[in-house]
């Protein structure tokens, strides 16, 4: 699911900053961003998400920087060196001399201490990975409140796609049971033509329409399939890990689906609504398919 997130905080004399951005996919895919030198929060910060994201690319950023407190050092050797540089440069030239101390500030190399840098000692260490991990932990409350109001978007639309379904079958059901005297009368049609006008006993005739109904019964695949919506439903009222047992869910109504199309082929109209009904009935299967892997 789809969402993003950021979160900021200062403590033990630094200032972090981490941004989380996710979009859809069916498995987890993530991507850090941390600064040079700083690969030793790498594992503790991965295991942190995936304890909380399951699914979806996942990029995030983690900026580190000195705080207030942090000590400026200027390096006076080489202000000195630039200095002297820029003496004989006046003297050749006869420029004027006038030195600006802030325009000094910004060369490169004089300003140290405001980069920030992995701590030396085990116990600043510690400290800085404890700032980072709150953070990160903030960032992905904030992006987990996003994923829910969305989430309860989508359960809304999943449930309007399942009544569908469910009306879908219902209808099937109807169809269903005018089946047996079509398939009287067209198994009548056909072996007339046959037996060329050669008259049929009539309990001959219904025997064989039965055992031709029997075969092609799908109120079994009826039943599965209004019990597959029912467990859907209660799935996205419950809570936990949806994704996966939705979608396996749908699997199974998908080959219920096909199996409705395989076992009432035919001209006669009662086979051709029923053809009808169960091809719209994949068609919302296949758009629940989708949108059920943006769930984890």
């Amino acid at each position: 699911m789809t969402g993003y997130a950021q979160a900021r905080r200062e403590e033990h004399g630094w200032i972090v900053r981490v941004s989380v951005k996710s979009v859809n996919h069916r498995f987890l895919d993530l991507k850090m961003r941390l600064p040079e030198g700083f690969d030793l929060y790498e594992l503790r910060l991965r295991q942190i998400i995936r304890e909380k994201i399951h699914r979806g690319h996942v990029d995030v950023s983690v900026s580190v920087e000195p705080g207030t407190a942090a000590q400026v050092q200027v390096n006076r050797e080489l202000v000195q060196a630039y200095l002297r540089a820029a003496e004989e440069l006046r003297k050749e030239t006869r420029a004027a001399a006038d030195v600006d101390v802030v325009a000094l500030l910004r060369l490169p190399g004089v300003i140290a201490g405001l980069s920030a840098a992995v701590p030396e000692s085990e116990e600043e260490q510690e400290r800085l990975g404890q700032a980072l991990d709150g953070c990160l932990r903030e960032a992905l409350s904030k992006l987990d409140d996003m994923r829910r109001a969305e989430g309860r978007h989508l359960a809304e639309e999943l449930r309007a796609r399942a009544a569908r379904i469910a009306a879908q079958a219902e209808e099937v059901r109807e169809h269903a049971s005018t089946l047996r005297p079509a398939f009287a009368r067209r198994l009548e049609a056909r072996l007339k033509e046959l037996l060329s006008g050669t008259s049929i006993e009539p309990a001959r005739l219904a025997q064989e329409a039965a055992l031709l109904a029997e075969r092609s019964d799908i109120s079994e695949e009826l039943d599965r399939l209004r019990s597959h919506l029912q467990q859907f439903a209660k799935l996205i009222d419950g809570a936990g890990e949806l994704g996966k047992k939705l979608d396996f869910l749908l699997q199974e109504m998908h080959r219920e689906a096909n199996t409705l199309l395989s076992k009432t082929p035919g001209v006669e109209s009662e086979a051709l609504a029923i053809t009808g009904l169960a091809l719209e009935i994949k068609a919302e299967i296949e758009k629940l398919r989708e949108q059920v892997q943006n769930i984890e």
